[in-house]
């Protein structure tokens, strides 16, 4: 399946080129509060919930007049896997890989949908794109193998991992609000049999800067979950960004990026840096 929110937080199951609203069909959604109805769906999931939708005789919308939003607006937590590409490790020079530099943590607060813009804060700081294939948590997870990680698996999205390349850590660089776009749905599990072998492509303002095949993640899917695991307990609808390959690059004001992953879908964004401050104006500077 693929799940979508859209019209200010209904759920919504893509069929073909329609919308088919079932947000009736999932308990509490009427108090699914800022974590989103596909949030209290995924928890029941977890639960041992046999939900099975019924689209008989239910309204269709397009989904080209459908106004989505993320997915899950506020994840649990959001994971982070640096350096986790080969070709991405030699662009940026690093000595290191997720193998020694482990995950990280970026805030719930970040995230926005398909059709939003990523904001940029400064005016003399780089804020790259990073395209990711992202990971959606749907049981409890901790300390599991790595054969039994995709059991704990809901389903996965496309997912930008936007960054300022400043010298504060990584935690606060990934961290603005809007610097985490997730969409345009949640693909389930079930429709990918193997997320080590899915094609990646992101282009902004009309050119391609990233192409890859998570083939060559150094922690594929299956480590990356059976790693976190052993680090912290994870939530189901927690996220998981994999990791970003070569080709990172500077956003600019006006530029849309496009980021597809082959069997999961297309998420849009835009880019605003008309509120962008010089770095040195930001709160907490001083001057020495």
């Amino acid at each position: 399946m693929r799940l979508a929110l859209f019209d200010k937080g209904r759920l919504g199951l893509v069929e073909g080129e329609d919308l088919v609203d079932v947000t009736d069909q999932v308990a509490g959604a009427d108090t699914a509060g800022p974590a989103g109805v596909l949030q209290q769906h995924i928890e029941a999931v977890a639960a041992g919930a046999a939900v099975r939708f019924d689209l008989t005789g239910r309204a269709r919308v397009p989904l080209a007049r459908a106004p989505l939003g993320a997915p899950l607006p506020r994840p649990g937590k959001i994971i982070g896997a640096p350096v986790n590409y080969l070709d991405h490790k030699a662009e940026m020079e690093y000595a290191t890989s997720v193998a020694d530099l482990g995950v990280f943590l970026k805030s719930n607060s970040s995230v926005i949908g398909p059709g939003e813009d990523i904001v940029l804060p400064y005016t003399d700081k780089r804020t790259d794109q990073e395209g990711e294939l992202g990971v959606v948590i749907g049981r409890t997870a901790s300390h599991v193998s790595v054969d039994e990680a995709l059991d704990h698996v809901f389903g996965y999205t496309c997912l930008l991992d936007i960054t300022v390349r400043s010298g504060e850590d990584r935690s606060t660089r990934k961290s603005f609000d809007t610097f985490t776009p997730i969409g345009p749905w949640i693909v389930t599990a079930d429709e990918i049999p193997d997320p080590d072998s899915l094609d990646l492509r992101c282009d902004v303002a009309g050119s391609t800067r990233q192409r890859t095949n998570t083939a060559d993640l150094i922690f594929g899917v299956r480590e990356l979950v059976a790693y976190a695991s052993s680090v912290m307990t994870l939530r189901p609808g927690d996220v998981i960004a994999t990791g970003t390959p070569a080709g990172v690059g500077p956003l600019s004001h006006g530029d849309r990026v496009v980021l597809e992953i082959e069997r999961i879908g297309r998420l849009e964004v835009g880019v605003d840096g008309s509120r962008a401050t010089p770095y040195a104006q930001r709160p907490g500077r001083r001057n020495h």
